[in-house]
């Protein structure tokens, strides 16, 4: 039929999470998609989530929303331990999901849900939105066109002001710590650099300060990586900064560009590049690192167009970010059993 659009992806939602509106409501109606449901622990917050941003349906429980034949595409933004037993559940309901980071508690769990994904067949992605956004791929062609020289050092901080006490980014059993809220972003973002520096990093070495009263969990993580060609990066996060700190600096032979917000470009999308020539600002765009994330995965799921992320890359991360744990002398997270 002439006029139609593209067909919508029909999104449910798990959770009532607050993250929810920037990271999925609003690109969804950008991007004309339905959000047909939404569950949560308890209804009257799946109501009240359902009232604020039009979603169509409210369900008594995460396995009805997976259950929902209307849903084919599942939202996981719950806490970090949750992530991987309801990808592994929705996976196995036939939906595609887009869960937010990291996709699983440690790296076995990721490989789970990589298997379930090869066995469903179905499109997954974690969600490290910032990959889309011109200001990464704008970091990305200043090393591809030479113009940085060949790469050298890169520093990558991720920070925020502390939640509050009872939040589960401060549980262990929910795969809490800042290195699993903030560091992955930093780490992800040097793994992508891999192209120029003559390979994937490895942990060099890590040192992290635990939360008082809290045995295990990270309130702050650094850690050390080096590149198979020589290269050497420093991916430090702090879940209890003074301030809210987003940054990225890539250094090469003959230059350097540095992103003040690479993890929420739409705040501030400079690149400010400094060569012998001079330095200049750059100034990318602030629409939504979200939007761009969503239009990636619409494609993927309606086209099957090519994606950078996948249950592959999930893993490797994963990987990355138990050895992390380790280097700095703490376990990686534990595995939370599915529960109802």
């Amino acid at each position: 039929m002439s006029g139609t659009g593209p067909r919508p992806l029909r999104i449910g939602v798990l959770g009532a999470a607050r993250i929810t509106e920037r990271s999925l409501i609003a690109p969804a109606r950008a991007g004309g998609h339905r959000l047909v449901a939404v569950a949560a622990r308890e209804r009257s917050r799946a109501e009240a989530f359902a009232a604020a941003h039009g979603v169509e349906r409210t369900l008594g429980s995460y396995r009805e929303l997976l259950d929902d034949p209307e849903v084919d595409v599942v939202y996981n933004p719950l806490a970090n331990g949750l992530h991987g037993p309801w990808n592994l559940a929705a996976l196995a309901a036939g939906k595609h999901v887009l869960t937010e980071k990291p996709s699983a508690s440690n790296a076995r769990e990721a490989e789970e849900v990589r298997e379930a994904a090869a066995t469903s067949g179905s499109v997954f992605m974690e969600a490290f939105h910032y990959l889309f956004h011109p200001v990464t791929r704008r970091l990305h062609e200043l090393l591809a066109s030479g113009e940085l020289g060949e790469l050298r050092h890169v520093e990558a901080l991720v920070a925020i002001p502390a939640p509050e006490d009872t939040d589960p980014r401060w549980s262990l059993p929910l795969a809490g710590g800042a290195l699993m809220d903030l560091g992955c972003y930093g780490l992800h973002a040097l793994r992508m650099l891999a192209p120029w520096a003559g390979g994937a990093p490895r942990p060099g070495s890590a040192r992290a300060g635990e939360r008082a009263g809290v045995p295990g969990v990270d309130e702050w993580l650094d850690a050390e990586l080096e590149f198979p060609g020589g290269a050497t990066g420093t991916a430090r996060c702090h879940m209890a900064y003074d301030r809210l700190e987003m940054s990225i600096r890539v250094i090469g032979s003959r230059g350097e560009a540095t992103a003040p917000n690479f993890v929420l470009p739409q705040l501030d999308d400079r690149v400010v590049v400094r060569t012998p020539e001079g330095e200049r600002t750059e100034h990318l765009g602030t629409r939504s690192s979200y939007i761009y994330q969503l239009e990636a995965f619409a494609a993927r799921v309606r086209e099957g167009s090519a994606l950078a992320l996948d249950a592959d890359d999930a893993v490797t991360t994963m990987r990355l970010i138990d050895a992390c744990y380790e280097a700095a002398g703490l376990a990686p997270r534990p595995r939370l059993a599915l529960g109802g």
